[in-house]
């Protein structure tokens, strides 16, 4: 086997746009909670990568509305949520239910591996 080529761009682009595997989000799961002791410092953990790699600004569709992806935060309840704009107006949605548009921005492979650690399922 070949040591994977380095192409400059940050690892987070190198995955954008294709289906991710199960080794593969464990792998990030594995990353994003390394030397964590509870489930808040897990989720801080991926607001941090999320935070980190995620390309932004970026256009969703919700509710037939186009709107923009312009950051991620984390609320009290250790929620990570996407604040979207349109116009004046933003709105706080949790990331778990951002729908992602097609191709995914870069870094939205941290944004699976999220999911697939909140529903394990």
């Amino acid at each position: 086997m070949t040591a994977a080529k380095s192409t400059g761009k940050p690892r987070s682009a190198i995955h954008s746009g294709r289906k991710l595997g199960k080794a593969y989000l464990e792998k990030l799961i594995d990353e994003a909670t390394i030397d964590c002791y509870n489930e808040s410092e897990q989720a801080t953990g991926f607001y941090t990568m999320i935070e980190d790699n995620l390309a932004l600004p970026f256009t969703v569709t919700i509710l037939g509305n186009q709107v923009s992806v312009e950051k991620v935060d984390i609320d009290d309840r250790d929620n990570i949520v996407a604040v979207c704009a349109s116009g004046r107006a933003r709105q706080r949605i949790r990331i778990l239910d951002l729908p992602l548009p097609d191709p995914a921005p870069a870094g939205s492979e941290w944004i699976e591996a999220y999911r697939r650690w909140y529903n394990p399922g």
